[in-house]
């Protein structure tokens, strides 16, 4: 007890708790030190190896005369892209790959738009059909191409099919046709994704608020009109990814094309990855690295400005 004489002594500030020794002293130290970057290096170092590595190659090899014809390997600068240039079957391979993708594009968005409005009610019956419509995303490229040409021969499934309906043989080639094999086989590579864009845009019906749809229910607006005014335009990012993804992935694309036609007929459906592997088959390696340094520009030029065109519609909408 404090008399009127005692004088309070002051309390002293606490010194901190000396930091733990052993294991757990480690532990924490190495605890502080963990930074989420490091779970990333894994990822970084397959893709600087598989990716950034072989794409800085092919600005190299580009310019050179690297071939399997000869053991040195000597610069030429751009004599590679003079020689494809003169020759024309680049700007043709071009050419069918903006066709093909613009095609791709079209086809798979409308697919999976369609298949998203018509199962967008969540009934055990549209969950089931959403499931099937999944499975062409999960199989194999190479097999979907297999199938499909199968089923388009002459004496192919289809035509026995139409036969059966129409009354007389049918015996159409469809990837034999200069004109609309390139259509057709546009379609068998949307049919295998157009699930994928189903998906992206059954998400982005769900997100669209309720009270605005039954304002306009309120207001008196049809399906049609409420579709065209206002579910579409706020599809805006989902149109963004599905187109940019379809684009990219056709530009891209090999193994459909290869399974079904080979690039045929008349090189008709000769993409540039196929004139590429043809190239390579080859021999002349410096040549097909040109062409794949020319798919890179090719891309960059045409979809990152229509990324950024859908990008600027959202912003608008």
């Amino acid at each position: 007890m404090l008399t009127a004489t005692d004088t309070p002594v002051p309390d002293r500030p606490l010194a901190p708790p000396p930091a733990p020794r052993g294991p757990a002293g480690r532990a924490r130290r190495g605890q502080d030190r963990t930074h989420p970057m490091w779970f990333m290096a894994p990822a970084l170092a397959i893709l600087l190896v598989f990716f950034f590595l072989p794409t800085a190659f092919n600005f190299v090899y580009a310019f050179t005369d690297w071939s399997g014809f000869k053991s040195a390997i000597r610069p030429v600068g751009f004599g590679n892209f003079a020689d494809l240039a003169s020759s024309g079957t680049l700007f043709s391979a071009l050419r069918v790959t903006v066709v093909y993708a613009v095609l791709v594009a079209v086809f798979q968005n409308l697919f999976g738009l369609g298949l998203a409005l018509l199962l967008e009610r969540d009934t055990w019956v549209n969950r089931t059909l959403r499931v099937f419509f999944l499975i062409p995303v999960l199989m194999s490229a190479l097999a979907v191409g297999y199938i499909f040409q199968a089923l388009l021969k002459p004496e192919g499934s289809l035509n026995q099919l139409l036969s059966q309906r129409v009354g007389h043989d049918v015996n159409y080639a469809w990837l034999g046709d200069t004109r609309w094999t390139i259509v057709v086989v546009a379609v068998v590579h949307a049919w295998k994704w157009m699930g994928l864009s189903m998906l992206i845009y059954l998400a982005g019906l769900k997100t669209i608020p309720e009270d605005i749809m039954e304002a306009s229910r309120i207001d008196g607006a049809s399906r049609w009109h409420a579709f065209r005014r206002l579910r579409f335009p706020l599809l805006a990012p989902a149109i963004t990814f599905n187109v940019a993804t379809a684009l990219l992935g056709s530009m891209n694309g090999f193994d459909i094309v290869q399974a079904t036609t080979g690039g045929g007929p008349a090189r008709t459906t000769e993409i540039l990855n196929i004139f590429i592997y043809r190239t390579f088959g080859q021999g002349l390696f410096a040549q097909a690295t040109t062409m794949s340094l020319v798919l890179f520009l090719l891309v960059s030029l045409m979809a990152f400005p229509v990324i950024r065109i859908l990008r600027k519609r959202e912003e608008i909408l």
